[in-house]
């Protein structure tokens, strides 16, 4: 079947046996289209095992500069027998596929409609290398050289990454120049190069750079100013404070005495790291901890002493699949309505929703900012999608006139001048009290109540009393609303009057879902929500367009109820788009949903 050609538009897909060592190979692929000057994402489907199931990486490569998954296969390395049948199965027609042919393949195992290239990688390492791992390793290797000549890659910008990436190993550059050359040769001398799916270079990512979430996030923590960190590990979260610590080693350690100016605590469970940030936050320091779904669970009843207590606090909530331990390495969006109502009783949660790692940055500082304005728990709802892969985003851009927002904090002096100190009094009418640091004045607050208060900080069980403090703890809620990110909405001059609303990493399929459905004469606009409370402008988002389509990643459309719960907008006008397999969502999806409902809207 002749190739279609595809230049700077296509995914190649890796198929390897976890715990072989190909995750470098595949970094180095995806980091050489990118240094190329095109645009690419990647991501990594894992097992939870340590070693030994099957595992995939996903390059898109897009000069168009789209993000999301595409639903195609357009190069299949095929490297793991056991799931050979199911990745030639997912090549796209007119695809390619290429596997190791030092073993024979059944002549069955075989498809007219796509091209099978194999290369004798095993034999060749075998050839050339002793060690039995090393011939593991480089395997993977030879295929990134057969892949340099078949898709035309720059050989010195693949040559400079291997010296980058091995620059602490000296001994292994060689190996790997060598294992490349094979596959490059190989490929040369036996097949037609390069394919007509291939790269050519452009000058499309000057300015961005690649980044995974989660280390963004951390980055993000210590530019807050961020000193305290205590957490229980989980999948997908624990690279968070793995970033978070390392940068503190960096940054935060005297180079003279080496004395730590920061304090990470890996807790005995989450119930006790949530403990430790409130206990941190309380005496003035910045605090967070990073967690998934089932430790959210567990902090839930100190996250409701802290909204009662007024405490501040940044819970950063990489979500996995669910339920219960669910999928731990895999994605989705399944947590919304857990962390805007985590405890008991009239509770309600500040969440942010970053939608790419530059986001994951700037987010995260301002979840202190609103922790310590707003004196209350603020979760940061990242993913596995965006806070493990690689993402290429703007670069990171920081002011340097930043100063932390510490919010409503009496100094000695203002203690000493103030005739009294009520924590829980609302002087300025915003639902905002006042509070002070343990030690600093006498007449400062050295306590606080989670049990049941009244507006002086008393314990009270009278009805009034304690209605009254919940009351202004809604006007804080409005006052919240007026202060979080605002959404970012896409309007379109052409507009049918529909409209799109998502959250997080749902944003690039929807990005790329809109343009494609422009080019088939279909106008929607967009919303995606960064922040609950949703605020005035998503009100007006849903008031004003008849149908609107809300695209998330769980199975109960979470984000669709807590916009039915928390806004005027009649429950018909929404309907539900989800996705909820494990994957990350791709722009099919939302292209196939509005195009039904249209011509649903023609039929009828």
């Amino acid at each position: 079947m002749p190739q279609e050609d595809r230049v700077n538009d296509f995914v190649i897909k890796l198929a390897n046996v976890n715990g072989t060592g190909s995750a470098s190979a595949n970094s180095l692929l995806m980091k050489a289209i990118f240094r190329m000057g095109v645009p690419v994402s990647g991501k990594n489907f894992f097992p939870s095992n340590i070693q030994g199931l099957p595992t995939w990486y996903e390059i898109r490569v897009s000069e168009a500069g789209h993000l999301a998954r595409s639903g195609r296969v357009d190069v299949m390395v095929a490297m793991n027998a056991q799931t050979y049948v199911q990745d030639l199965h997912d090549v796209s027609p007119g695809g390619t596929l290429i596997y190791d042919s030092t073993w024979p393949r059944d002549k069955l195992l075989s498809r007219p409609d796509i091209q099978i290239l194999g290369v004798p990688l095993a034999r060749m390492c075998n050839e050339r290398f002793k060690s039995a791992r090393t011939r593991i390793l480089m395997k993977n290797m030879a295929y990134v050289g057969a892949l340099v000549a078949l898709l035309d890659l720059d050989r010195s910008v693949v040559e400079q990454l291997v010296q980058e990436t091995f620059a602490k190993k000296a001994s292994a550059v060689g190996a790997n120049l060598e294992a490349i050359e094979l596959g490059y040769r190989y490929a040369r001398e036996t097949f037609d190069c390069p394919l007509p799916t291939r790269v050519e270079p452009r000058n499309a990512t000057a300015g961005k750079i690649m980044i995974d979430g989660n280390t963004a996030t951390a980055l993000g923590c210590v530019y807050a100013g961020a000193t305290v960190g205590a957490w229980y590990p989980i999948t997908p979260s624990t690279s968070v404070m793995d970033a978070f610590k390392s940068f503190c080693e960096r940054f935060r350690t005297d180079p003279q005495t080496g004395e730590r100016r920061y304090c990470v605590i890996q807790a005995e469970d989450e119930l006790a790291a949530i403990g430790i940030v409130l206990g941190a936050t309380w005496n003035g320091a910045r605090a967070f901890t990073p967690t998934s779904g089932p430790g959210l669970s567990l902090m839930s009843e100190f996250l409701g002493f802290a909204y009662f207590a007024e405490l501040p606090a940044v819970v950063v909530d990489v979500q996995r699949v669910g339920p219960s331990t669910g999928m731990p390495t895999r994605t989705q969006q399944a947590d919304i309505l857990s962390a805007a109502y985590a405890s008991h009783g009239d509770t309600k949660h500040v969440l942010l929703f970053p939608a790419h790692p530059r986001e994951c940055f700037e987010l995260a500082v301002a979840a202190f900012d609103l922790a310590d304005r707003l004196q209350t728990p603020v979760i940061l709802l990242s993913d596995l999608d965006l806070g493990m892969n690689d993402w290429m985003c703007d670069e990171l851009e920081w002011d340097p006139a930043y100063r932390p927002d510490r919010g409503k904090v009496l100094d000695a002096a203002e203690l000493e001048a103030a005739q009294a100190f009520h924590r829980y009094l609302d002087v300025d009418g915003d639902g905002i009290p006042y509070r002070t640091l343990p030690g600093v004045h006498p007449k400062g607050a050295y306590f606080v109540r989670g049990s049941g208060h009244n507006r002086y900080g008393t314990y009270t069980e009278d009805a009034r009393e304690y209605q009254e403090v919940v009351d202004r703890l809604r006007r804080k809620w409005g006052t919240a609303a007026e202060l979080v990110p605002q959404p970012v909405i896409r309007t379109h001059p052409k507009t049918d009057g529909w409209g799109i609303v998502a959250a997080g990493s749902s944003d690039p399929a929807v990005l790329e879902a809109v343009d494609r459905l422009a080019d088939k004469g279909i106008y929607v606009d967009y919303c995606r929500i960064r922040a609950f409370p949703f605020g005035r402008q998503v009100e007006r988002f849903l008031e004003t367009h008849e149908r609107v389509f809300v695209v998330e990643q769980n199975r109960d459309a979470q984000l669709k109820a807590l916009l039915t719960l928390e806004t005027d907008c009649p429950k018909e006008r929404l309907e539900a788009v989800l996705h909820y397999g494990g994957l990350p969502v791709d722009a099919g999806l939302v292209v196939e949903a509005v195009e039904r409902a249209r011509e649903q809207g023609v039929a009828a």
